[in-house]
């Protein structure tokens, strides 16, 4: 976290650490959608800029921890540039409601995605071309897709090369590593 002393969640040492579980809960609320911390409650701390600044680091930090299941080590060593009593206040409340916020996030992935994919066929096949290209022979992947979108099914058909379906493999295996990071 460079210069967390100028902005971001270093603005949280602006707070008194007293305070400071108030607000990791209140912004830990957020998270699970309910009700933000206000600024009226806090414009004494911080300017608005820096209020907008410390609000949205806190969150993306919250978020971030759960959600990549990080170790208190890890969390710890993101924070290194707080001194120790604001890491381990961070670190508790995260801790303490960690099934919580990890249950939103999962809910709020679930929810922005309202498309989804209901069925899927391939084939394989061979593409051969003409003239003096007659030889080549690159095999191709035809992927049909039923994506459901508004309850409404849209077929999708896709030809890839070799590359290209490795490609997708590959990122299908890492979407599938993020959910089952988030159960």
């Amino acid at each position: 976290m460079d210069g967390a002393e100028e902005g971001g969640l270093g603005l949280i040492v602006k707070l008194p650490l007293a305070q400071c579980p108030q607000f990791l809960h209140k912004v830990i609320d957020g998270v699970c959608g309910r009700a933000l911390p206000r600024f009226q409650d806090y414009g004494s701390v911080w300017n608005l800029k820096e209020w907008l600044e410390v609000l949205e680091a806190t969150t993306a930090f919250i978020k971030t921890a759960v959600g990549k299941d990080k170790s208190s080590e890890e969390m710890s060593n993101e924070l290194s540039e707080l001194n120790p009593e604001y890491q381990e206040t961070i670190m508790k409340c995260i801790k303490s409601r960690k099934p919580e916020i990890k249950e939103a996030l999962v809910e709020k992935a679930c929810a922005m995605s309202s498309a989804y994919l209901q069925d899927f066929d391939w084939q394989l096949k061979l593409a051969m071309s003409s003239d003096k290209l007659s030889t080549l022979q690159m095999p191709l992947v035809n992927l049909d897709l039923d994506i459901v979108e508004n309850g409404a099914i849209a077929p999708v058909s896709i030809e890839m090369n070799k590359d290209e379906l490795q490609n997708l493999i590959n990122s299908l295996e890492a979407a599938n590593k993020v959910v089952l990071q988030l159960k």
